[in-house]
């Protein structure tokens, strides 16, 4: 198994993946949408609300923006010491205030943990008029979206098979696949058809070449072929800002490692029974 990385920077990440199953490929998708523990606004006090949003969607709006999360700093409420009551091991505490007139920011959200600030400081909560105003506090803790996609790290999180197209001798050269493409993985040079081999990667699996090929009557088979890698893939995978893109491909190889772990202990127990 190999991973060669083409993209990185701290909000995307592009990478290839060979010699896998597609099962194993799917779970890594899994586990980076819905096993990466981030932290998120669970519950909110409001003390003071005329502005024309219910409380409610206040609420929800508020557990929705996204907030930086420290590997390590926090642990699931759930696991810690404090049994659920709050502490610093567990949770952040945010206080909010705003009098209108003007926009309510996510940068308006003051946490008691500098680290923990909103990870996007310009995400509109709810403009309010003249005498209109918002007090809140509210609380983060750490979980996963596997519980609720407010707790995803990821926007964007797929993969796609590696892409192989072949153009078969019999090809006339009409162009009509090249018209049809519409990433331009293909090209005409004089009265051959061929594949762009930078622009492979770009290919989205459509098949519109070898229906338009299909299209000119000429055979009943195409002369463009659109195949794929099975044990290939190209991921493609989006921060919302909480967590480095790179390290949420980190932690969910690692989510794997220790639940494979836990299924090798388990069969050497049945083996040992």
């Amino acid at each position: 198994m190999q991973v060669e990385c083409q993209h990185r920077d701290e909000h995307s990440c592009r990478f290839i993946l060979s010699g896998a199953l597609p099962s194993f490929a799917n779970a890594v998708r899994r586990a980076m949408a819905s096993e990466v523990p981030k932290l998120a606004i669970d519950s909110v006090g409001i003390y003071d609300n005329t502005s024309g949003l219910f409380d409610e969607m206040l609420a929800h709006r508020l557990g929705l923006v996204p907030l930086r999360t420290e590997t390590g700093t926090y642990v699931p409420i759930e696991e810690c010491t404090c049994e659920g009551q709050g502490c610093d091991r567990c949770t952040v505490s945010y206080t909010l205030s705003v009098e209108g007139p003007g926009m309510v920011w996510s940068r308006d959200l003051i946490p008691n943990d500098p680290e923990a600030a909103p990870a996007i400081g310009d995400i509109p909560i709810v403009k309010l008029e003249n005498g209109q105003k918002v007090v809140v506090e509210a609380r983060a803790v750490l979980s996963t979206g596997k519980a609720h996609a407010k707790w995803q790290p990821t926007t964007i999180c797929g993969y796609k098979n590696y892409p192989v197209l072949t153009v078969a001798a019999h090809c006339d050269g009409c162009g009509v696949c090249v018209d049809a493409c519409p990433r331009r993985v293909l090209r005409l040079t004089g009265r051959t058809v061929a594949v762009d081999e930078t622009r492979i990667e770009d290919c989205s699996l459509c098949r519109l070449c070898e229906k338009g090929c299909l299209s000119t009557g000429i055979g009943d088979q195409p002369a463009v072929r659109v195949g794929t890698e099975a044990d290939r893939f190209i991921f493609t995978v989006e921060s919302d800002g909480s967590i480095p893109a790179a390290e949420i491909l980190r932690q969910s190889v690692r989510f794997l490692r220790g639940r494979g772990d836990e299924l090798a202990r388990a069969l050497d127990e049945i083996a040992e029974a």
